[in-house]
Order: structure tokens, then C-alpha cells, then sequence
């Protein structure tokens, strides 16, 4: 792949305020090596590459906007060079392509998963990337390798279609019944890597829902799956096998955050490049997202044709990870804004639409605001539970000291530790529910630790054994009768029927504005290093595993 002379690729700039697309491409050395090289450009840049002449010097041809109506001028005039993609127009071409095929994934059916064919993206010498097709019939025909360099012999334009178009170019290259395809091994001219197309916040927001371009998504990670980035993070992969899914709250620089669900394969990648970095990546890529209104936020999800890419895999993950490196450095308040802050905007329901969208088929888990009324505390049962004080995870009475229940703990000595597993009963204009307020979420609710009420009654009791269960504090008891602003998590197990009673994760005070901070605390300076959210994570993991399977409320 490597040619003989110097050469050199020159790239035209524009600025522009709209999707910024990024060209990987290749450079050569004096001594014939070659190294990767990547420029950004906007959507609306000409790209120029240069090719290699036998005599060693560089000739550039410069890009021309695409027409679909354009007459099919051959560069292929020039000797025996192939045609450039900013030529391929629609109808059938007897005509060389010489290309790189950047990724290829199965086209099937949203309802019959029949497979409809190969879709794939290809790139040529200018940075011009087009879609590619193979009819189903012809899959398998043809050896593809994503990342290697083909010329390919007769085709048809077929038009792009108009919806979740993944390329700019308005047509598509077909492989038609007459279409030769062959490896080059040593290409005359340097073909780009790969190209990116990026879309921002309020982008992915305008284009919400409607069915147009798919583009991709560059930023930091705060959560997966609820848990907090930290230097030992550990996936819990069998869970995401068997949900088939997982959750990343993400944030470009300092901007809103967004939850982006990795299904299936684009799940299982995730989960194979997190566990190959010595340590935890914080810069995810993911290629071809689109973009959903779910749960009151604006959602990404990813598709059959998604890559995952992290730190150091290509150019734009090595340049955001060393923009988030600068302001780590430069900039406390930066630091600990991009560290710890996950504000969401979750939409303030009643009971009674929070019920409605349990009951629907493509709801997925998701947090609302509801402003509710507490009727009463629920007794019968421990307003608490004993959990491990390294991670939180509920601890158990072995016989000669507690047991945590995580198998993934370090703690080998495990201190017990009181965290609120409380049920309330509240309502408003609609309806009426259970709630479960989980860890620091009831120390917002009382003002006080549950550690400390559960202090306090032994301290004021001493004849009691340490196996008495305590009754519920007046601390509890004083809410019934106020209205708070509750941030409530939909789980899975709400989904599917399993439990009736709404997880709180947050509870406001009464003076507190709409917009709220979501999923994140600031965390203790503990050992155990867990926010808020994690441990009313760990809490309701608890609380779920031991409900009984219920139809859903309405």
C-alpha cells in the first residue's frame, strides 16, 4: 500500500457552524513508511488529495460538489485511472471504482429480520465517502474486509434513500450481476482511513425523531449503566448479554448530557474495548446514532451499522481525550463540573402519566419529575437495610460476621453499615403510589443518615439486642402530610411488571427550581467513593430482587 515517491495530502478549509466531519487519512515519509494523519473539516469542505505519479511527483485533484443530474464525466479518461466517487451519478456505469471499504454490516427487516441485502461505506482518494449496497441474493458472494483497498469493475447508481442516510453522496453504488471486485494490494494513490460525521447536542436535538441523516457522536463518559467512571470499574457483562443493551451518560465539553443506549453487537464492542485499556477509558466515539426523545431527554441509540471507539483508537478520540486532559489540569471547577455533574432535564409527570408510559411497549428505562404529596409511611417492614461499607451492596450475618452479597467486593473484613430502604404511600390530583426512597435520597428527605437514626435508638435503648429491628424514626413520620419534588427512576423491573413501586433517587427540597441535577451526587469522601446514585442503585437492585412479580398498575 505504500508508494515509492513523496507525497503529501493538502486539505481546503471552511468554517462552518454545522456538522463537522473528520478525514482520516495517510501520509508517506522520506524512507516510504507511512503514518496516519487526520484533518478536520466541515461538512461543506472540499477535500484535495494528492496522488502519485510514476515519476514521484504529486498530482492533486480537487473535489467538486456532487449533482445527481450531472452527465458521468470518467476520470478514467486520464490513462487508466478509476472513476472518483463526485462522478458516480445514478443509472448503470461500466466503470472502474477504487476504494476503501471503511465498515459493512446485514441490512434485515425491522419485523421478519429477513435479510434485504450488504450495506457498507466506502471512501476513495478525495475523502468522499458513498454508500455501498449487495443485494441479498449476491451476500457472500464477494470477500470483504473492512479497512482493505478494492477496484471495483461495473455498477449501478442507485439512488440514496431518504431516510437514516449514513453518507452525503445522493447515490448508492450497487453491485450489480456484472460487478468484479479485487483486492489492491499496493494502491498508487493514499485513500483516507475513515471519515466522521459529528453532530452536537442541539443538532442531535433539532434533528430528533425525524428520520433523516444518521450521524456520530464524540464526548466524555459519566455513567455506564448507572455506575460512576472510576479508575477499577468493573462491567457487569453477563447482565448486559442478557439485557442486550447498556447505558451511557454522555457530555460533549460542558454541555448537556445525553443517555446513549449501545445495543447488541455495538453493546458486546463496548464491553471488549473497555476491558482492553489498562485503565478505565473516559472518551467514547460511537459512529451512526440516532437520535430519540425518550423519558422526557434527548436519548442516542445506536443501530446495526454503529462502531464503538475509545481514548486512543482514532484521531478525534485522541483529540478530545487531550482537550479533556488540558482541562483537567488548568481548570478545578472544570474538572469537577465534567467529573461529577449529570444533568438531565427529566420531564415532571403525574402518577397518572407515569402509569401510561409504564404501559407502553417501547418505553424504556427513564426518570421523571413528580411533585407528590406523602400520605403515610409504610410499616410492617425495615425502613432500612444493612449494607457493606466498601461498596454498598447489602451485607448479610455469617457465622462469625456479616458477608457482603457482591462477589465482585475487595472487602475482606465487611463493617456493617445502615442505608434508608424506606417505603412511602403518596398521591396527587391523579393518583396515588408506592414509593421506595433509597440511600442519601431519604437523608434529603429527614435531614438526617439512616445510620444515625439507627444510632441514635440504640444509644436511647440499651437493653435492646443488636438483632432488634428498629422501628420507624419520628424523623420519617414528620414528612406525612408534605409535598416534595421527587426525581423517580422507571427500572426495568417496572417495565416488566415485576414491581409496582417507583424507585426515588433524588428528593428536592421545597424551594428548589425545576431544573434539577440527576444520577450523580458529589459523592462522600469515604472509602467507598460511591455517590448518591450508586447507592441507591445498589439499594434498589436490593428491593427488586425481592419483589414479587405483579401486573402493572395503571
Amino acid at each position: 500500500m505504500e508508494p515509492t515517491g513523496k507525497s503529501s495530502i493538502s486539505t481546503d478549509r471552511k468554517n462552518s457552524e454545522k456538522t463537522k466531519t473528520v478525514v482520516s487519512s495517510v501520509s508517506v515519509k522520506p524512507n516510504g513508511s507511512s503514518i496516519s494523519t487526520d484533518r478536520k473539516i466541515s461538512e461543506k469542505t472540499v477535500v484535495s488529495s494528492a496522488s502519485v505519479k510514476p515519476n514521484g511527483k504529486t498530482a492533486v485533484s480537487s473535489a467538486n460538489p456532487m449533482n445527481p443530474d450531472a452527465a458521468t464525466a470518467l476520470s478514467s479518461a486520464r490513462g487508466d485511472q478509476a472513476m472518483l466517487f463526485r462522478d458516480v451519478s445514478h443509472g448503470p456505469r461500466e466503470a472502474d471504482l477504487m476504494f476503501r471499504l471503511i465498515h459493512f454490516w446485514e441490512a434485515r427487516n425491522l419485523n421478519t429480520k429477513t435479510l434485504i441485502g450488504q450495506e457498507m461505506l466506502l471512501i476513495d482518494q478525495e475523502g468522499t465517502v458513498i454508500q455501498g449496497f449487495v443485494p441479498a441474493g449476491r451476500v457472500g458472494t464477494f470477500d470483504l474486509v473492512a479497512g482493505s483497498v478494492y477496484n471495483l469493475s461495473n455498477f449501478f447508481g442507485s439512488r440514496s434513500k431518504d431516510q437514516y442516510r449514513v453518507a452525503d453522496h445522493v447515490a448508492t453504488v450497487s453491485f450489480s450481476w456484472n460487478t468484479s471486485l479485487a483486492v489492491v494490494e499496493n494502491p498508487p494513490v493514499l485513500i483516507p482511513d475513515d471519515r466522521f460525521r459529528f453532530h452536537n447536542y442541539e443538532e442531535f436535538k433539532a434533528n430528533c425523531n425525524s428520520r433523516g441523516d444518521l450521524y456520530d457522536y464524540v464526548g466524555h463518559m459519566n455513567l455506564v449503566n448507572g455506575q460512576t467512571i472510576t479508575d477499577h470499574m468493573i462491567l457487569d457483562e453477563v447482565d448486559i448479554a442478557e439485557k442486550r443493551h447498556l447505558c451511557v451518560h454522555v457530555q460533549t465539553h460542558d454541555g448537556p448530557v445525553m443517555k446513549l443506549y449501545l445495543w447488541d453487537k455495538a453493546a458486546a464492542d463496548f464491553c471488549q474495548k473497555f476491558k482492553s485499556y489498562g485503565n478505565t477509558p473516559s472518551v467514547l466515539l460511537v459512529t451512526i446514532v440516532n437520535p430519540k426523545h425518550l423519558g422526557g431527554t434527548l436519548d442516542l441509540t445506536s443501530l446495526s451499522s454503529s462502531r464503538v471507539f475509545m481514548d486512543a483508537d482514532v484521531q478525534p478520540t485522541r483529540d478530545y481525550l487531550e482537550w479533556q486532559t488540558d482541562m483537567l489540569n488548568s481548570n478545578s471547577d472544570i474538572a469537577n463540573r465534567i467529573a461529577d455533574e449529570v444533568v438531565t432535564k427529566p420531564e415532571l409527570v403525574t402518577l397518572e402519566e407515569l402509569f401510561s408510559y409504564i404501559k407502553q411497549d417501547s418505553s424504556k428505562v427513564a426518570w421523571f419529575e413528580c411533585m407528590e404529596t406523602i400520605d403515610d409511611v409504610v410499616q410492617g417492614s425495615a425502613w432500612y437495610f444493612i449494607s457493606c461499607g466498601g461498596c454498598n451492596s447489602k451485607a448479610v450475618k455469617g457465622p462469625t460476621s456479616l458477608i457482603c452479597n457482591n462477589k465482585k467486593c475487595v472487602k475482606t473484613e465487611v463493617t456493617g453499615v445502615p442505608q434508608y430502604l424506606t417505603r412511602i404511600s403518596v398521591y396527587d390530583k391523579t393518583e396515588q403510589a408506592v414509593f421506595v426512597i433509597l440511600g442519601d435520597a431519604g437523608k434529603e428527605l429527614t435531614g438526617k443518615h439512616a445510620s444515625e437514626l439507627v444510632a441514635n435508638y440504640f444509644e436511647a435503648n440499651d437493653g435492646v439486642g443488636a438483632d432488634h429491628c428498629v422501628p420507624v424514626p419520628q424523623a420519617l413520620l414528620d414528612t406525612i402530610g408534605q409535598t416534595r419534588k421527587f426525581i423517580v427512576k422507571v427500572s426495568d423491573h417496572n417495565l416488566t411488571g415485576k414491581t409496582q413501586t417507583i424507585t426515588v433517587t433524588k428528593i428536592l427540597p421545597p424551594e428548589a427550581p425545576l431544573r434539577s441535577t440527576v444520577g450523580v451526587g458529589s459523592g462522600s469522601s469515604g472509602s467507598s467513593g460511591d455517590t448518591a446514585y450508586d447507592k441507591a442503585r445498589k439499594a434498589a437492585e436490593i428491593l427488586e430482587a425481592d419483589e414479587a412479580k405483579r401486573p402493572k398498575s395503571g
